[in-house]
């Protein structure tokens, strides 16, 4: 979850669980009302060593110094399994020209493609020479083994090429039909003299291309990662920078991701990396490049996983990789991950996740009853003995000691608890929260429709786009969040029981109506379908309950 939308979610949590306090002392609601509505971590100082970018320091910001390397006649082939389909270049030992998904699909109906003309130089390799120069093996190399077309079983590639000194060197692809990891073996032993201390280095540059319609919410989630010692690191870059860091020692991995996919090198053994190193720029566009430096003289073997951040398959990898998946800050992360594997349970029945988000709320509501109940009940008891309160306040308002101690006394002796009305907010916020984060962040959730304008849950139904951003708003027309504030402000009027509100109550109420209209017109449609259910079967809950509850005397 990005700061800005914490930070409102934070805002929204104190406005919810204070303003039934507040009023009480600004305006104490007349006694005929109705109820109310209710990581230790280790230092990677150690292994972190950042340094400034040279030129040909290293992979993320070098240029090819040898082009006395073999130019063979550039072959392409198309690879299709059940997930993907891709097109691969002999061009540096194979590289990707295309790898799009037969399961995702963009606005406009295509399929996904992560590669683009910037970030073709993926899989690429290079060393050093002993003098020191950078050499980028990206010429053409001889191709065999598989000759393309659908992979039913496991299926290899197979590319060779040599050095000025005559030394071979050679990197092999596994693809396997119902898998977005590919295998990448690579053999330098021959040539291992060649290289200046040992290693080479095997990087991915230029990132990965935007997938969604809203560019600037995709790239929110842009950034580069590395996983070294049981700690995360990540980088994000500003408009105008250029940044590249390196860590030294066993790496985990490295990984690039977007908002809804992932290209990561998962090294066979940790401890073989020398080195990894991640970089970030932002001049025309946001792109993000990874590395991992591995020892010449013995072969290594480097699992690609280039495909969506489906959680079930990240944390099956069994690498920490869905340590790059924020599903929200302590506790919301558990909640947040229980809702993902109850939503998709409930999909493999129900085919349509907007009719499973009002059987969720209805559960939800179910289950969290008898605690709202009494909180309602309570927050009736406190609106019943506000003219006792009032007369307080009346004969202790030179001493406020006296009236703290005769308020506190007076609940005890009622049997009232003044925090009572607090109770049912508090319960929903980790709840919005964790919706907010499976909702927004999922790829599970991408793109999945209701019914009528709403076309994608996980993003806001907009209905109409203004010629202008409004702040906080957006520049986008959506009809939930309407729906939403409707239902709130049923709430407040009830929370009143229809009598004439004071000056204070009435700024109150249309400062939260108007705060969370502005607020969730961002938020994704699903959340604001969740959240104007619950106060739908929260306004009947509230009939439900007897209005008289008795107070001890």
């Amino acid at each position: 979850m990005d700061k800005n939308s914490l930070f409102a979610f934070l805002l929204i949590a104190i406005i919810l669980i204070f303003t039934p306090k507040y009023m009480e002392m600004v305006s104490p609601t007349p006694p005929q009302t109705i109820e109310q509505p209710g990581i230790d971590s280790t230092d990677l100082s150690e292994f972190k060593k950042t340094e400034p970018i040279l030129e040909s320091s290293n992979f993320l910001d070098t240029i090819e110094t040898h082009t006395d390397l073999p130019q063979h006649p550039e072959q392409k082939i198309t690879i299709e399994t059940d997930l993907y389909d891709a097109v691969v270049s002999s061009r540096g030992g194979g590289s990707f020209l295309s790898f799009s998904f037969k399961n995702y699909f963009d606005h406009d109906s295509q399929q996904v493609d992560l590669i683009n003309g910037t970030n073709k130089e993926n899989l690429s390799i290079w060393y050093k020479n002993l003098d020191g120069d950078a050499v980028h093996l990206n010429n053409n190399w001889r191709m065999s083994g598989f000759r393309g077309g659908l992979v039913s079983r496991e299926e290899i590639l197979v590319f060779t090429t040599e050095l000025s000194s005559g030394k071979t060197i050679s990197k092999t692809l596994t693809f396997y039909p119902d898998s977005y990891i590919i295998d990448i073996n690579i053999d330098t032993k021959s040539a291992s003299d060649q290289f200046f201390s040992g290693v080479y280095s095997l990087g991915w540059k230029g990132g990965l291309t935007t997938t969604e319609k809203n560019i600037k919410d995709d790239l929110v989630y842009f950034k580069s990662y590395v996983f070294q010692g049981g700690e995360l690191e990540d980088m994000k870059v500003k408009k105008g920078e250029v940044e590249s860091t390196s860590f030294n020692g066993a790496t985990d991995w490295v990984a690039i991701r977007t908002k809804y996919f992932i290209t990561a090198f998962i090294p066979e053994k940790a401890n073989q990396v020398a080195s990894a190193s991640i970089g970030g720029n932002y001049n025309e566009q946001e792109a993000y490049n990874i590395e991992l430096s591995l020892p010449a003289s013995s072969p290594s073997r480097t699992s690609l996983y280039l495909g969506p951040l489906e959680y079930e398959r990240i944390k099956n990898i069994d690498r920490e990789l869905d340590r790059v998946m924020n599903f929200g800050i302590w506790p919301v992360v558990y909640i947040s991950k229980a809702i993902l594997w109850t939503l998709k349970k409930l999909h493999e029945f129900i085919p349509n996740y907007g009719y499973i988000l009002i059987i969720f709320a209805f559960a939800v509501k179910i289950l969290v009853y008898p605690l709202t109940k009494k909180s309602y009940q309570s927050t009736a008891a406190m609106q019943k003995i506000q003219p006792e309160i009032a007369a307080l306040k009346e004969k202790y308002k030179n001493n406020a000691q006296k009236l703290n101690q005769a308020t506190m006394q007076m609940y005890k002796e009622k049997g009232v608890n003044p925090l009572g009305g607090c109770l049912p907010m508090l319960l929903q916020m980790p709840l919005l929260f964790a919706l907010f984060v499976v909702f927004r962040t999922t790829i599970e959730l991408r793109a999945e429709p209701f019914i009528f304008w709403i076309k994608d849950l996980s993003a806001p139904d907009a209905v109409y786009t203004l010629p202008f951003s409004i702040p906080i708003y957006g520049e986008h027309v959506a009809i939930l969040p309407v729906l939403m504030v409707v239902s709130m402000f049923i709430q407040q009027r009830m929370m009143s029981g229809g009598a004439a509100q004071q000056p204070q109550q009435k700024t109150m109420q249309y400062f939260m109506t108007g705060f969370f209209f502005l607020m969730f017109n961002s938020f994704p449609s699903g959340l604001n379908l969740y959240y104007t259910l619950f106060n739908v079967l929260t306004i009947a809950q509230q009939k439900l309950i007897p209005p008289e509850v008795p107070v001890s005397t």
